[in-house]
C-alpha cells in the first residue's frame, strides 16, 4: 500500500466528474488500498479518487473512533437524504489549513458498488452521512466550499492561498 499525494487546489480534476467504474477489479481493490492508507495518514474520514487523481467514482470512509472500518465505495449515489439536517466543519487536504461549517442531511441512504463486487444500500448517520456526502461531492467535481456563498468561498481560497505561500 502507498501514502499518495494530493491533487493542489485549483487543479482542473476537482472541478471534474469522475468515470464510473465497470466492475470491481484487483485494481480497483489496489487504488482502494492506497486509498485508505491515504486517508488514515491524514488523518481523515473518507477520501475519493480524484483527491489524489484518480478519475474513477471510487470513495472510502472510515468514521470508527478505532479506524480499521473503512466502507469501500464504487459509483456511490444517494438514494434518500434525511430532511433534518446536521452542521459539521470540513476541510479537504487539496485546500490545506482552512475548513468552513456546512450544513448537510443528518443521515443518507447510499446505493454503491461494495468491495465484493456486490450491489448495497447502506444507511449513514451522522458524521458518516457528511463524510460520505462529501466524497460524492468530490465525485461530481464539487468540493466542499461550493456549499458556501461566493463571498465566504472567495476568502477561504484567499486564506488557503495565503498561508500555501508561506509554507
Amino acid at each position: 500500500m502507498t501514502v499518495r499525494a494530493f491533487v493542489p487546489w485549483p487543479d482542473k480534476r476537482l472541478r471534474t466528474p469522475a468515470e464510473p467504474v465497470a466492475a470491481v477489479t484487483e485494481t480497483i481493490g489496489m487504488i482502494w488500498d492506497d486509498m485508505v492508507e491515504t486517508m488514515d495518514a491524514m488523518p481523515g474520514y473518507g477520501l475519493a479518487a480524484p483527491q489524489i487523481g484518480i478519475m474513477l467514482r471510487l470513495a472510502v470512509v472510515d468514521c470508527s473512533d478505532k479506524r480499521g472500518q473503512a466502507v469501500r465505495m464504487a459509483n456511490p449515489e444517494v438514494l434518500h437524504a434525511s430532511i433534518q439536517l446536521r452542521r459539521h466543519d470540513e476541510a479537504s487536504p487539496n485546500l490545506p489549513g482552512v475548513f468552513a461549517s456546512i450544513e448537510r442531511p443528518r443521515a443518507v441512504t447510499v446505493r454503491f458498488l461494495n468491495a465484493a463486487g456486490d450491489l448495497e444500500e447502506r444507511d449513514f448517520v451522522g458524521l458518516w452521512a457528511t463524510s460520505v456526502q462529501h466524497q460524492i461531492d468530490h465525485l461530481n467535481g464539487k468540493m466542499y466550499l461550493d456549499h458556501l456563498s461566493p463571498m465566504r468561498r472567495k476568502m477561504l481560497v484567499a486564506k488557503a492561498e495565503k498561508l500555501r505561500k508561506r509554507g
